[in-house]
């Protein structure tokens, strides 16, 4: 009897381990890119719609397709992800759609991470470039810049090199654009404006998305 007591606890104590490691190797974000592919088994989302795809600024853009009436939109916009996240998970949340167009608004969140500078974001952006571009040869890529936040007023040098050099990037590329939302969300003395965030002064208001559907509506693609 002891021994099935003492197997018993040891099989317990592997499984809680087994679970642990588990738990420890899931990457970020997993259980929300998991949503997303159950919720696509329920409505399956249109072929050739128009890809919203980044980090929190579209995710919480979940009205997004009021503002683009006339256009099928999907948003896949997810947590507080990074260029890293996207490229992780682009076969889960970009590829399978076949989008005709695929508008990405990521690199914010890499700054706030250590050491990471506009070349290593630059770099990871020619990353998910190259994997939608591979597997999507016809899709249309269209970068939205990083916003001024203003509660990361210290990395907007770097944000404004990164831009820079993702905006010439696209410039040499075919079936790509880029769409400046930087410079119309700054006041005269080139401060960003405090009107159009919310509390958090990160994430933008309805008057901040008025802003960007302005920016971004003549670069989609009927």
């Amino acid at each position: 009897m002891k021994y099935i007591q003492r197997f018993f606890v040891c099989f317990l104590c592997l499984q809680c381990l087994s679970f642990t490691g588990l738990a420890q190797d899931t990457p970020p974000f997993f259980s929300e890119i998991e949503a997303f592919k159950k919720q696509d088994i329920v409505n399956r989302p249109p072929n050739n719609a128009i890809l919203f795809v980044g980090s929190s600024s579209f995710r919480m853009w979940t009205n997004v397709q009021e503002y683009f009436p006339g256009y099928s939109i999907i948003n896949r916009g997810f947590g507080g992800s990074s260029l890293p996240d996207a490229i992780r998970y682009a076969s889960d949340i970009i590829i399978p759609y076949k989008p005709r167009q695929v508008v990405v608004y990521c690199g914010e969140n890499d700054f706030t991470a250590d050491g990471v500078n506009a070349e290593i974001v630059f770099n990871r952006f020619t990353t998910l470039f190259e994997i939608i571009r591979k597997d999507l040869p016809k899709a249309h890529i269209l970068f939205v810049s990083i916003k001024p936040s203003p509660s990361r007023l210290k990395y907007l040098p770097e944000m404004v090199k990164a831009n820079a050099m993702i905006k010439h990037y696209l410039n040499d590329n075919r079936k790509t654009g880029y769409v400046d939302v930087y410079s119309k969300m700054l006041l005269a003395d080139g401060t960003p404006m405090p009107d159009i965030f919310k509390a958090d002064k990160l994430h933008i208001n309805e008057a901040g998305y008025a802003i960007w559907q302005k920016a971004i509506k003549p670069h989609l693609k009927k």
